[in-house]
This record gives C-alpha cells, sequence and structure tokens, in this order.
C-alpha cells in the first residue's frame, strides 16, 4: 500500500467518502476503472452488483474518464449505481500508484488486505472481502 494514499474523497455528485471510516466496520473495495477500459466494461457490472447488494461498501475511482456531467451520462447509460470519484486527472490512481486498469484494492482497519487487477468475477469479489473480514 503507498505511504499516504488519499483517503478523504468526494464522489463526482459532492459528497464526502471517507475511506478509513468506512473500513473500520467492513472490509471495502475500491475500484479503479475508466470509461475507455474495454476490460472495465466486462467488469463494472459485477461491481455494481456487489454495491447493490450492500453487503460491503463499494467505491469506485473513474480514471480520466472526462467531466462529472460527462460521467454521470456514462453511469447512467450503462445503469451504473455504484458510488463514483471522478479522477479526471489520474492523480488518485497515481497516488495509489496504479498502474493498469481495472484494480481493486480491498482495506480493511485502514490498511490494505489485498490487491487486484484484471477481470475478477464476482464471487472471486464476494470471497476476498468476505476473507479479509475475517482478519
Amino acid at each position: 500500500m503507498p505511504a499516504n494514499p488519499q483517503l478523504q474523497l468526494i464522489d463526482y455528485k459532492g459528497q464526502n467518502i471517507n475511506l478509513a471510516a468506512m473500513s473500520q466496520d467492513k472490509p471495502t473495495l475500491v475500484y479503479f476503472w475508466g470509461t475507455w477500459c474495454p476490460i472495465c466494461s466486462i467488469t463494472s457490472p459485477a461491481i455494481n452488483e456487489l454495491a447493490n447488494e450492500n453487503k460491503y461498501p463499494v467505491v469506485s475511482i473513474a480514471i480520466r474518464s472526462g467531466s462529472d456531467q460527462e460521467l454521470h451520462d456514462y453511469l447512467n447509460e450503462q445503469g451504473y449505481s455504484f458510488s463514483t470519484v471522478n479522477d479526471q486527472h489520474g492523480e488518485i490512481f497515481s497516488d495509489w500508484q496504479g498502474q493498469v486498469t481495472p484494480s481493486y484494492i480491498i482495506l480493511k482497519d485502514n490498511k490494505m488486505t489485498q490487491g487486484l487487477t484484471g477481470i475478477q468475477p464476482l464471487w472471486s469479489l464476494k470471497l476476498r472481502l468476505w476473507l479479509s473480514s475475517m482478519l
């Protein structure tokens, strides 16, 4: 985990997101993706399903995916309702030392328990979150 990643974020709608507080109670999934990423179009539906189940907090960070309005339009078109931070210039992704999309971080008690990249099926993410809850 990076030395000082940004844990206080603001989503594209202006709502505060405190990853440190979220990860105190339950493992929290942080999903780095982009509207331009072809693999993300395969993985994002699973993230949306996971977020809608409301068992674990899910925060997505859209990297270089346009303005807030463009991101809003894309999320609506796709039917995605997961919480999304607009990382317009890739600064948050860089701060987290991200290199590929999609990437996933699982935080528990303000610490990274797992980091993954590529296609992750829904069952795999659920299992990893559950395992992190056992720590």
